[in-house]
């Protein structure tokens, strides 16, 4: 807890917990681009000085535990991840292979919030979320 990065003139910890979804919430996070997406948001997050510490995708969405500097403003780094993943994965993924700009795979928004001193319990969240929700969906098929 008590590591920090450092700048020229700065020392610091900015830990942020974001989640974003696929547009309409479509489970496209399956199979093949669940596993080639998580190394593409690690990829464009050191573009930005950034660092996932812990990430998960669901099928439906993607949590992760992101460390990014103070010089960059949290939604200008994840409006980045974001945008450029979408393009990414168009390219890779998309039928056809042009230049895909206005492609958009991810919904606008996105949910985040500063992790403080509760690190090990937004961790523990991440790791354990597929179990949560496979149970929660157990509890609905009752109702």
């Amino acid at each position: 807890m008590d590591e920090y990065e450092s700048l020229s003139h700065t020392k610091w910890e900015c830990k942020y917990h974001v989640i974003f979804i696929p547009k309409y919430r479509r489970k496209v996070l399956y199979g093949q681009l669940r596993s080639y997406l998580g190394e593409v948001l690690r990829r464009l997050a050191v573009q930005k000085e950034s660092r996932i510490e812990e990430g998960h995708l669901m099928s439906d969405h993607v949590h992760m535990m992101i460390s990014i500097p103070p010089k960059y403003a949290v939604s200008q780094v994840i409006g980045y991840i974001k945008g450029k993943s979408a393009i990414h994965l168009a390219r890779v993924y998309g039928e056809r292979k042009r230049n895909f700009v206005g492609q958009s795979f991810w919904a606008r928004g996105y949910f985040v919030s500063t992790v403080g001193r509760d690190e090990a319990v937004i961790r523990e969240y991440i790791r354990n979320q597929e179990e949560e929700d496979k149970r929660l969906d157990q509890l609905r098929l009752w109702q």
